[in-house]
């Protein structure tokens, strides 16, 4: 018997939920971790971001969030946030929870984690069509969207096939700087 088949048995009462904020080269995020892995990476958590985000996942994995920056797995994804931004890593190698998304949005965020590595981009469409759905650029947009562990989890390096940055849920000026920081744009000049 597997952690998963107690997981699903027990209903998530006895799932434990941590967070904590990091402050990164993109501004704070929060970071939240269950048993099975980093779930949640969100952008500019302060205030009612953060406060939105805690119940959400309250809702969300049927357990209060509890903030423990003490705990092994968030203070291992912080010494990799901060390597990342200084430049000094290129891939992130922490349990992955992938609980809060399924379907077409999972295996789209499975093959741009695992396929698409630092320093390069991939088109919408292009993504669409290494999960089997040559067609479905739109809903890559959309699971880019619902991406629970951006960063983590590279959305910013999916970008228009025209040759346009694309959206982003961090911010237009998040994803620059990502790949700025990733070599594939210039430096912003100011």
């Amino acid at each position: 018997m597997d952690s998963l088949d107690s997981h699903e048995r027990a209903g998530n009462s006895g799932r434990q939920v941590v967070w904590t904020v990091a402050d990164t080269g993109i501004g704070p995020l929060l970071l939240a971790a269950t048993d099975d892995g980093l779930v949640n990476v969100v952008f500019h958590a302060t205030g009612t971001v953060r406060e939105r985000t805690l119940d959400r996942l309250a809702s969300r994995l049927g357990a209060e969030p509890v903030e423990a920056p003490g705990s092994a797995l968030l203070a291992e994804a912080i010494r990799q946030l901060e390597a990342y931004f200084a430049g000094e890593r290129q891939d992130f190698e922490l349990p992955l929870d992938w609980s809060l998304i399924s379907g077409f949005n999972r295996r789209v965020l499975r093959e741009l984690a695992s396929g698409v590595p630092y320093g390069t981009v991939v088109g919408y469409g292009d993504l669409a069509g290494r999960v089997g759905q040559p067609g479905a650029a739109q809903a890559v947009g959309a699971a880019m969207g619902a991406n629970p562990l951006p960063v983590v989890v590279p959305c910013h390096r999916v970008v228009e096939s025209d040759g346009g940055i694309g959206g982003f849920g961090g911010g237009l000026e998040t994803k620059r700087t990502l790949l700025a920081l990733e070599g594939v744009l210039p430096e912003p000049l100011f």
